[in-house]
């Protein structure tokens, strides 16, 4: 039986965001030849359909109401509920992203679906998918696969790999009506704190403080060096409680969830919490005073030394290197 895989594609500031297409990539797997129908929800989303059909997605849906312009729990359950009556899918794909992470549960439970989230690797077994995900705050990967019936699926961004984009390839895009009503929750505004202009938890490099950073005049230094390596900037929980950085900047437990191919973490004990965010980062550059930090044991490359020393020096080898070529 030819599979049906939908992706419900997630749009940030007007643009689809990257774990989008790592998503079409996903589906392409689970689909084995498949189709691929790639979801768009929001109230104006026409020009971002050709994107997706170039990453891969043999269709287009798009979704466009009014109550869809911001996310709310109510309004894009409604849809997805609605979209996936229509097009009747084996199986939905979506980023594991705050988005993900709310309305999937409650899409699942509503259908009574398997869900499994938080997905790093699909691999196929006698042409069925197998879901490699972390547990006990990653230090162990369990592998998950559905039996039977629809099969709900949230994936990590920075893990699954999009396909090459080919901006020659067409494909159909459809519209679906929703109703939308009886809605709990109604955006008014939306205010938005300054964390720079990489997307933390979809960032390929990350430079991250803890509270060794001292200040919140500490974090600049972190920030000019983010900025020269086009990366985001993080932070443990101590150096958000003391201050020092917004929240939206929390790495672990009870923050952000991040796997880039560069971490650099300055002045980070390296508690279990912040661990459980990081710890599956291709690459760990540690910067500690005490050669007994935790974060010694998970780090590739590791300094014994002063941040506010080690800073200066890769700031000034940096801007040499661009000044030279």
């Amino acid at each position: 039986m030819t599979k049906k895989v939908l992706v419900m594609a997630e749009i940030r500031d007007g643009e689809l965001r990257n774990v989008s297409f790592e998503a079409v990539a996903c589906a392409k797997l689970i689909a084995n030849g498949g189709e691929v129908v790639a979801a768009l929800l929001g109230d104006s989303v026409g020009e971002m359909a050709n994107t997706l059909i170039q990453y891969g997605a043999d269709r287009i849906v798009k979704v466009e109401h009014p109550d869809l312009k911001g996310y709310t729990t109510d309004a894009y359950q409604q849809a997805i509920l609605q979209v996936m009556d229509v097009e009747q899918p084996e199986s939905l794909v979506m980023g594991h992203t705050a988005i993900g992470k709310d309305v999937t549960p409650r899409i699942a439970a509503k259908l009574s679906a398997g869900l499994v989230s938080d997905v790093v690797n699909v691999e196929l077994e006698g042409g069925e998918p197998v879901f490699t995900r972390p547990i006990y705050s990653g230090k162990a990967f369990e592998k998950k696969q559905v039996e039977e019936g629809l099969i709900l699926v949230t994936i990590r961004p920075n893990n699954i790999i999009p396909l090459e984009r080919v901006e020659s390839l067409t494909g159909e895009i459809d519209s679906v009506q929703v109703e939308i009503k009886d809605l709990r929750t109604v955006i008014k505004d939306v205010v938005k704190k300054a964390t720079g202009g990489v997307d933390l938890a979809e960032a390929k490099v990350v430079v991250a403080g803890g509270r060794g950073v001292k200040s919140a005049e500490g974090f600049k230094q972190l920030e000019e060096l983010a900025q020269l390596l086009n990366a985001a900037v993080g932070a443990s929980r101590g150096a958000c409680d003391a201050d020092y950085c917004n929240y939206s900047l929390q790495i672990g437990q009870t923050g952000k969830v991040v796997t880039p191919d560069l971490y650099f973490a300055f002045g980070i004990s390296g508690a279990i919490q912040h661990l459980a965010g990081m710890s599956n980062s291709k690459v760990i550059v540690a910067v500690n005073k005490d050669p007994e930090a935790p974060i010694f044991e998970v780090a590739d490359y590791g300094i014994v030394g002063d941040l506010f020393e080690v800073v200066p020096l890769l700031l000034e080898e940096l801007k040499g290197a661009y000044v030279n070529g």
